[in-house]
């Protein structure tokens, strides 16, 4: 079966951008224009030349890097309307990228009745004089050596157009485009339309072109906004059952109002679905996306334009994260049962957030992961636990709160009233609860004159010897009587290792075994189950 490919053309950093609170600084379009060169898009829409000269500098610094970086074969693109002095201006911007046949000027005449109006005014009426600027400037540009993409703006929207954008497409073709994107504009485009829907006049169109100029290659192309929802859906359709081979949108479908097609969806439903057997042969059609890279430039999308919405497709934060019990256990056993495609696939993963749905099997897998004994025998119990210590959260625990409520169960100490004496030859230290196998009230005596602190860890060493406290540090927080006396006590044993522990109360001698407890339950749970470890 003969395989084409479909295009990609990113417009994040100008139709992006459009959108409010979206834009980027100088430096942050760089870097978006490098991993866009990393995940293989084939054309960058670096920007709108002509709208600003820091515009300009961005579009010609972008264009002077990628257009001489042998890696990769981005070509760049300029967006400008069809005005002379705009024209002009992308060429320039363009000009490191033609001599090397990776420049592409991109402009556009409005058909939709409407935006005419609004737009041309007079003009609007005038399609001889549209008809001469587009074959006019459209050749300026094919003579200067750029590729120019030629856009009917509004195309879903034509209505009554038809014949003059015919007539468009012809004069743009004569004057040297070869790239025709038949953009859905304002986003209101449905296949429920049938013959009005913007993928059958693209097929009339075609047959049209194709038959007029049968020596001529045509790369037809869509742009497709998100106002119903619709964009991805529409984009497809533009492929698998139209003329496109070019896809344009956004990565995290950022854009003007809804937003563009979702190029990572774009990319990821052709990679799917072209590899399953079906009655259109789906499977001849293929993009240049190194889809591992999806993730990271998604999430620099996310981080520097608009945060992305955690249930967002193919990248987003629950993508690939599941809490469900039955869930968390069939994918633990098969990726697949669950997941569409193997997250790997887009430099993700799968994550399971520990929830109250959740069996024991997921939370075996999360301690077993972060290198913790969690033993057939002892994982139901130990779930449960975890779920009653946090039985208000609804919503999931994270895998940090999960571990925390792990060593809580495996803790040996766990007191729950201090007491202590001291005098000039002795201290003595009485504790209530669970401390190594004891429960109950538990007295502790020391000769000397140290604190009650002394006569717990002694204590302590008999129970769990070779561990020397390395640091003791107390501190008052607050004012007066009320202040409290937070403490820090670092334990060091033959291992090399340092265990940290911290208390507070307003006793500092309280304060301290606090944090002495704290540090040698740490140690302890780290001595014996963590896998690997003694036990």
């Amino acid at each position: 079966m003969t395989q084409e490919q479909i295009a990609l053309f990113d417009t994040t950093l100008r139709d992006g951008q459009q959108c409010p609170g979206a834009g980027m600084s100088f430096e942050r379009n760089l870097e978006y224009a490098r991993l866009a060169a990393q995940l293989g898009i084939d054309i960058l829409e670096a920007g709108f030349p002509s709208a600003s000269s820091t515009d300009f500098e961005i579009v010609h610094t972008i264009t002077e890097e990628l257009a001489t970086d042998e890696n990769h074969h981005t070509t760049i693109a300029g967006l400008c309307q069809l005005r002379s002095e705009q024209i002009d201006t992308t060429i320039a911007a363009l000009e490191p990228a033609i001599s090397r046949g990776r420049a592409r000027l991109h402009t556009y005449v409005p058909v939709d009745p409407l935006l005419m109006q609004a737009s041309l005014g007079s003009l609007a009426e005038d399609h001889s004089t549209l008809l001469k600027r587009t074959s006019d400037y459209i050749s300026r540009a094919a003579e200067a050596g750029l590729e120019v993409q030629f856009s009917p703006e509004g195309y879903s929207r034509q209505g009554e157009n038809f014949d003059f954008v015919t007539d468009l497409l012809r004069a743009a073709v004569e004057a040297g485009a070869r790239i025709l994107n038949c953009p859905d504009t304002i986003g209101s485009a449905c296949y429920i339309q049938g013959d009005n829907y913007f993928v059958a006049q693209m097929n009339r169109h075609a047959a049209i072109l194709r038959e007029e100029y049968p020596e001529l290659s045509l790369t037809w192309s869509v742009h497709c906004h998100n106002d119903f929802g619709l964009a991805v859906a529409n984009s497809l359709h533009g492929v698998f059952d139209g003329p496109a081979r070019q896809i344009e949108g956004c990565i995290n479908g950022v854009g003007e109002r809804a937003g563009n097609a979702a190029l990572e969806q774009c990319i990821m439903a052709i990679r799917s679905f072209s590899s399953s057997p079906s009655e259109k042969e789906c499977s001849k059609f293929f993009t240049n996306a190194n889809t591992k890279y999806l993730q990271g430039i998604s999430n620099f999308v996310s981080r520097h334009m608009l945060p992305r919405q955690p249930h967002w497709p193919i990248s987003g934060e629950n993508a690939a994260r599941h809490s469900s019990g039955g869930h968390t256990n069939a994918i633990l056993n098969n990726i697949h049962v669950y997941q569409p495609f193997d997250p790997a696939e887009t430099g993700s993963k799968v994550s399971l957030l520990f929830g109250p749905l959740s069996g024991s099997n997921h939370a075996q897998s999360l301690i077993e992961e972060a290198g913790y004994s969690c033993p057939d025998e002892e994982k139901a119990e130990i779930t449960q636990f975890i779920k009653d210590r946090y039985a208000d959260r609804r919503k999931g625990i994270t895998d940090a709160e999960l571990l925390t409520a792990y060593r809580a169960y495996r803790q040996p100490i766990s007191i729950t009233s201090f007491d202590y004496s001291r005098n000039a030859k002795n201290s003595e230290v009485h504790l209530e609860g669970q401390f190594f196998d004891h429960e109950g009230p538990l007295s502790e005596s020391y000769e000397g004159e140290d604190s009650a602190l002394a006569a717990l860890k002694a204590a302590i060493d008999r129970r769990f010897p070779g561990y020397q406290i390395a640091s003791h540090q107390s501190q008052s927080e607050g004012e007066g009587i009320a202040a409290t006396s937070n403490s820090k006590i670092v334990l060091t044993g033959g291992d090399g290792n340092e265990y940290v522990g911290r208390g507070s109360d307003r006793d500092i001698e309280i304060s301290a075994m606090k944090a002495l407890i704290d540090a040698t339950n740490t140690a302890y749970v780290e001595h014996y189950f963590r896998r690997g470890g003694e036990s």
